[in-house]
């Protein structure tokens, strides 16, 4: 999958023992000098190798696009079946990556409203938890309005024949649709309800996402590499989740879906 786009200074060690490395950093979320201990490696050699990895992944694994005509035709089924709601596309939100290793002058942007530095990643996803369009370039106190806003989403969904769903922090436009702020009748109420239910499939999705890379979750510590370093790393762990469903691979050991970090209110 990787080995015509990956190299690394520290080629002498063996290249299986690099993705074993580098997956395992992932999915642990440990301190890469333990990573490092238990595969017998320098804490120097084991940086090199998580970039390395993740970069070439990221070359390799060409599966974060947003659906075709004919794909949103099924997603659009997909999403109805959940709560009756119709023409979605696909339901966005934002999420919290942490992070320790900008530096000073970058530090207060990366402060989130919870307190700690972060990454805010912008995404959307289908009823199956497939993340066809995501963002890794933010940081922390930036709000999901701006990302969007600032984003290539607007421009795809303007000539799309379907709806986004999104939480009270986005905007109401045309193509994204959100929940009303003070429901006034049976009516508003019944669309709260299903858009909620239905717009949940990308909670789900972050949750399994982190469930199935530790480092990406408070419960792994944090990323502990410069911001560059972080997106990259970030962008290999959306596409190996993708990489997963498409091979069905389970979540480890039956584990449970975590709670996620949102950097909604601001």
């Amino acid at each position: 999958l990787i080995k015509g786009h990956h190299s690394t200074s520290s080629n002498e060690i063996n290249f299986t023992l690099q993705v074993l490395t580098t997956l395992r950093f992932l999915a642990k979320g440990d301190y890469l000098s333990e990573v490092a201990d238990m595969h017998g490696i320098s804490l120097s050699s084991a940086s090199r190798i998580v970039h390395s990895v993740c970069s070439a992944l990221c070359l390799s694994l060409d599966n974060i696009k947003f659906p075709t005509a004919q794909q949103l035709n099924r997603i659009k089924d997909e999403f109805h079946a959940i709560c009756n709601f119709p023409n979605v596309v696909g339901a966005i939100d934002g999420t919290l990556i942490p992070i320790q290793g900008m530096t000073s002058e970058e530090e207060p942007y990366f402060v989130c409203r919870k307190g700690f530095h972060a990454i805010n990643v912008q995404a959307v996803v289908t009823a199956d938890l497939r993340f066809t369009n995501v963002v890794v370039r933010w940081p922390g106190a930036t709000h999901d309005a701006f990302i969007l806003a600032n984003s290539a989403l607007p421009g795809i969904m303007e000539g799309v024949n379907g709806w986004l769903l999104g939480d009270s922090g986005y905007p109401l436009k045309k193509w994204l649709l959100t929940p009303f702020a003070q429901p006034s009748n049976q009516h508003e109420e019944r669309y709260n309800s299903s858009h909620c239910t239905t717009r949940n499939t990308v909670e789900r999705a972050f949750g399994v996402l982190k469930s199935r890379f530790r480092c990406m979750h408070k419960t792994g510590g944090s990323l502990q590499f410069g911001t560059e370093k972080c997106v990259k790393i970030i962008e290999c762990c959306f596409r190996l989740h993708n990489k997963a469903l498409s091979e069905r691979v389970p979540l480890q050991g039956g584990s449970e879906v975590i709670p996620v970090f949102h950097n909604h209110g601001q």
